[in-house]
């Protein structure tokens, strides 16, 4: 499984079609994590001021019909995050059904994320 970090109201925005955020169209891929503590970094470093809830989406690679490729972070990967990590990338919009479980970003009383917990 690989994590894709969405806003709720971005992932509702469109629930009849495949998932393409703006860094589709920005960057060419969709940004992922390899776990849960990766993805707890990269919600630290990026989305701490992003509208919330914020969830975590659990992708099943096999289910993609986009390639994904696991590739260094650049320039360099979040704080919290060890040199090296491979970081998945999807080519192409993320299918709904590839999405095995959605998790919510749990924060902590400084306002970083702490934990992810089963979305309702």
């Amino acid at each position: 499984m690989i994590y894709h970090v969405v806003p709720l109201a971005d992932w509702n925005a469109a629930p009849d079609r495949p998932y393409a955020p703006a860094s589709l169209a920005e960057e060419g891929f969709v940004h992922c994590s390899p776990d849960e503590e990766t993805t707890l970094a990269v919600v630290n470093a990026f989305y701490r001021g992003a509208p919330r809830p914020l969830l975590a989406l659990l992708l099943d690679e096999s289910r993609l019909t986009a390639r994904c490729e696991w590739e260094r972070a650049v320039p360099a990967p979040p704080p919290g995050v060890a040199e090296g990590t491979l970081f998945p990338h999807v080519f192409g919009p993320v299918d709904r059904d590839a999405v095995t479980r959605i998790l919510e970003v749990e924060w902590d009383q400084e306002g970083r994320a702490a934990g992810l917990k089963d979305a309702h």
